[in-house]
């Protein structure tokens, strides 16, 4: 039996620590209150976004995890209908949160059916609008969904997620009393301002759910080669990783992604073992490392193409190649783009306009994307 079986059996009969090398009671999931919502939610939630494996969700609900994100737009569009089904018989003991991409109204209230029959429920616990960079996104009409849903008991709590123009957006979200929860990205490349919007949001009361905690999972991405498999190096980078954003009291529940049951294994340690020195010392040369390639999704760059290409888009496309080795998620993403955008070719520039603040190679990273992508 290979290492790799062995953790499964671990996981089988309860969670292995590999520090020890043989299986023992699993690590105890730790719970903190998700905002003003009054619900118990644990540390480490499961991000749905790469799992096509049932057997995963019911194993982590199985060991207390209780919050599990997805949308419909995953896996090509099966992911919610996999999650629900997963669930089926835990449903009054978890949280499900699922989103919409509409811009209007009825377009929302119309997703929220769809997911509603995909997921096998008569509700979702959290609805969030997805994908917002702008306070002027967050409509009347699209508030009035979230609000129509609510009274219908059809959503519990209403939320907003957001992957860029994160600190531009959070504090107009913090101010507005229809948001609930704020589902933002956050890991160990950003600065302290985002840390500051998180703890203003907090502290109006709002829920914080941390996403993109693993900084696009480029410890496996070296530029001209293929994606390196998972080794022991990279499981001690990811721990940190999570360690370093369950470290911060304001951020509720991480939702890392979760493919197999090696990484719920990994994840759940998160909630046992503190953040140490090296913990920092390994984070602090792994952002280096990545920073060319990596987009922090600070906002800095919208509106500098002067063909109008939406950068951080484009980036966080490529990041779910590069990052997560997900070909079909990185292409579905690329081809939601309006069509003007995918046409555009930046090697037919003789320069690139666009300056990355945080030191990412702009050209270079939009190139591969149109190459591999388009």
């Amino acid at each position: 039996m290979g290492p790799r079986a062995s953790r499964r059996s671990f996981l089988g009969a309860g969670l292995a620590l590999p520090v020890f090398g043989a299986a023992t009671a699993p690590p105890p999931v730790r719970y903190r209150v998700l905002g003003s919502t009054g619900l118990k939610v644990s540390e480490v939630g499961f991000g749905c976004l790469i799992s096509s494996d049932p057997a995963v969700l019911e194993k982590a609900a199985e060991l207390g995890i209780n919050y599990f994100d997805t949308a419909r737009s995953y896996q090509g569009g099966n992911n919610e209908r996999m999650v629900g089904a997963a669930l089926k018989a835990r449903r009054k003991s978890v949280l499900i949160g699922t989103k919409t991409h509409a811009g209007t109204r009825a377009a929302a209230l119309e997703d929220l059916e769809t997911s509603l029959r995909e997921l096998g429920t008569d509700y979702v616990d959290i609805w969030y609008l997805h994908a917002k960079s702008r306070p002027s996104q967050i409509t009347d009409e699209l508030l009035e969904a979230l609000a129509a849903a609510k009274k219908q008991g059809k959503v519990r709590f209403a939320g907003v997620s957001t992957h860029s123009n994160q600190t531009g957006l959070i504090p107009a979200l913090a101010a507005n009393p229809q948001i609930d929860v704020i589902l933002a990205s956050y890991n160990y490349t950003m600065g302290e301002e985002m840390s500051r919007v998180i703890r203003q949001a907090r502290r109006a009361g709002k829920a914080i759910v941390a996403m993109k905690v693993m900084g696009g999972g480029l410890w496996r991405y070296l530029p001209g080669r293929p994606l390196r498999e998972k080794f022991q190096p990279e499981s001690r980078k990811m721990l940190a990783a999570l360690k370093w954003v369950l470290r911060n009291p304001e951020v509720d529940t991480a939702i890392p992604s979760m493919a197999d049951l090696d990484q719920l294994e990994e994840n759940m340690r998160a909630m046992s073992e503190p953040f140490t020195e090296q913990d920092r010392r390994l984070l602090a040369a792994e952002s280096e490392r990545i920073r060319p390639y990596y987009c922090r999704t600070c906002g800095a760059c919208e509106g500098h193409c002067p063909k109008g290409l939406p950068v951080p888009d484009l980036l966080r496309a490529l990041t779910y190649l590069d990052g997560y080795g997900q070909f079909q998620l990185a292409r579905e993403s690329f081809l939601s783009l309006p069509e003007p955008v995918r046409a555009v070719r930046c090697r037919d520039c003789a320069a690139c306009a666009v300056r990355c603040p945080n030191g990412v190679l702009v050209a270079e990273r939009l190139r591969r994307a149109q190459e591999v992508l388009a």
